[in-house]
């Protein structure tokens, strides 16, 4: 068996409202609701499903939590531009721009917290 994309992942988050603000004000994703009034965020190819928490869809992980994700979102912007966008929004970068290792390149990255705390990498590759 091989793997060849990922298709989506799940955010346990605390409250769904204030992270699609967040994702789509900040990272231009787009909110989808699907089934029955489920809730995702979709960019490119992949989309984010939103599990509030306490109320977190079967079956879910063993430990859902908040504020417990680390991930790395590539854009085609400029780092230079994302970093104007950041500011602009009143997001605050707690590292970067640095140089980082990707799973395919070298990234140019910053990184900023979503409202639960979770790590937001936003690279270019290099």
């Amino acid at each position: 068996m091989n793997i060849s994309l990922l298709d989506h992942l799940v955010l346990t988050v605390k409250n769904i409202d204030q992270s699609c603000e967040f994702y789509i004000s900040v990272l231009g994703m787009k909110k989808i609701v699907f089934g029955e009034g489920r809730v995702a965020l979709k960019f490119g190819q992949q989309k984010i499903n939103l599990h509030e928490y306490g109320r977190e869809f079967e079956p879910k992980a063993v430990k859902p939590t908040p504020g417990s994700a680390d991930l790395c979102f590539i854009t085609e912007s400029k780092i230079e531009d994302v970093i104007q966008h950041m500011e602009s929004k009143s997001v605050e970068i707690i590292e970067g721009p640095v140089e980082r290792t990707g799973a395919n390149t070298k990234l140019l990255s910053i990184y900023v917290r979503d409202p639960d705390e979770n790590l937001i990498e936003i690279a270019n590759m290099l």
